[in-house]
């Protein structure tokens, strides 16, 4: 099984660093990794390139213009580009667990996808990592008693079928996929813009397609660097795509992986 992971970012390369240094000291290595870039300026690029050249494994970077926040486009141009059987996706203001990339895959199951937690990381916690340019958290940082950081495979295996909240509640910094499982329902739905509920969206249509939806504890463990909220001015609008998937039983949007000019190939 070949994975390839996919980190959302947004203009942020300080905390792109970290995320993609956590991801090059994994335990076991994705076999590719995707920045999907929601049109960054050349910071972001150079700093992909600079350690792309140092990676054990292919780094690309998939960018499209910057129209606004349209995470769900830009994921579905680098959902088109992978090659892996298996996705794995973060956001590019993530510290990875070592065993974040073994665990998922561990955890992968046909007609199942994944979502699993977050530690939050407080502002002063967060400082220190940036400044110190290490994935490690201190040790008298707090989140270390936090109970998502608790990493527990044996725990982790017998909560395997572990269903949390309905269909629609996920972590979109956190998901685990099959590719073809993604190309089936034709990836996000772009009409949604706008932080929020894309994820959520997405999640009901894959169960509508007969897909179930489990969620990883004790394991796949990340923590979120601290910052600002993004805006939620387009919550209304994309809470009602979402129910709209959830109520409909509907599982293909029209716009998108396949509305774009790049083919898909696999």
């Amino acid at each position: 099984m070949k994975v390839s992971l996919i980190v959302a970012t947004y203009n942020n390369p300080e905390f792109l660093y970290l995320t993609l240094k956590s991801v090059m000291n994994q335990r076991r290595l994705p076999d590719e990794v995707l920045v999907a870039d929601d049109g960054s300026g050349d910071d972001t690029r150079i700093l992909v390139e600079e350690m792309a050249a140092e990676s054990f494994v292919p780094l690309h970077h998939i960018w499209h213009p910057d129209e606004g926040f349209r995470l769900g486009a830009i994921r579905n141009r680098a959902i088109a580009a992978a090659k892996g059987d298996y996705i794995l996706q973060i956001d590019g203001d993530i510290v990875l667990h070592p065993s974040f990339v073994s665990d998922h895959v561990a955890m992968a199951r046909q007609g199942w996808f994944y979502s699993g937690s977050r530690v939050m990381l407080s502002d002063d916690t967060t400082k220190e990592l940036l400044l110190k340019k290490t994935v490690e958290l201190p040790r008298s940082a707090p989140e270390h008693n936090n109970p998502n950081g608790r990493h527990l495979p044996w725990l982790m295996h017998l909560m395997r079928r572990y269903k949390s909240g309905d269909g629609g509640y996920v972590r979109g910094c956190n998901m685990a996929f099959w590719r073809q499982d993604l190309i089936n329902v034709n990836g996000y739905n772009e009409e949604i813009e706008g932080w929020g509920r894309e994820d959520s969206e997405l999640s009901y249509r894959l169960i509508n397609s007969g897909l179930k939806k489990g969620f990883v504890k004790f394991g796949a463990i990340e923590y979120h660097l601290f910052h600002k909220e993004n805006s939620k001015e387009n919550d209304p609008r994309n809470i009602a795509l979402m129910e709209h998937a959830h109520k409909s039983g509907m599982t293909k949007v029209a716009k998108g992986i396949f509305n774009k000019d790049d083919v898909c190939k696999k």
